[in-house]
């Protein structure tokens, strides 16, 4: 005589231990990953080249020039083509009004193909700011750095 088995899958219960132990894999994968954060730091690595390669091109002008580009002041300005909108009030950077944006383009061009805008700027309105002390040092700032400052002085 045959003896048949009942049992031909899976009990409920196994089935729940079994996704319970792979969703709790994939939110420990998933955590321990940390997309946003990789993105962020992938942009903040941006803004710092960028940043760096901003202040050697003025740094250049003034070595070859005798003198900062024009607008470069002790007034902190959003560097950028627009004539208007260049006010930020966010990140690092203390820009006020609406017509504080600084085109160096035309003296930075045998030194730089065009500024740099931050991943989330444009040409006119770049994200970066510039200002010079009374000592002649140059800060740049990225202004929409994430979760950390973000400049160079020379």
């Amino acid at each position: 005589m045959k003896k048949f088995s009942t049992s031909k899958g899976f009990t409920l219960i196994e089935l729940l231990v079994v996704i319970t132990i792979i969703t709790a894999l994939g939110v420990a994968v998933f955590v321990a990953l940390n997309p946003a954060q990789r993105l962020a730091d992938a942009r903040n690595a941006r803004r710092t080249t960028d940043v760096d390669t901003i202040l050697s091109a003025i740094h250049q002008y003034i070595v070859d020039e005798g003198s900062a580009p024009t607008g470069l002041s002790t007034t902190e300005k959003q560097l950028g083509t627009a004539a208007t909108g260049c006010a930020i009030a966010t990140g690092g950077c203390a820009v006020a009004g609406a017509a504080d944006c600084l085109d160096i383009t035309a003296p930075l061009a045998s030194y730089l193909k065009s500024i740099p805008a931050d991943p989330n700027g444009t040409a006119s309105l770049t994200g970066y700011s510039a200002v010079q002390d009374a000592n002649g040092i140059v800060t740049i700032k990225a202004c929409a750095a994430e979760s950390t400052t973000i400049s160079a002085s020379r």
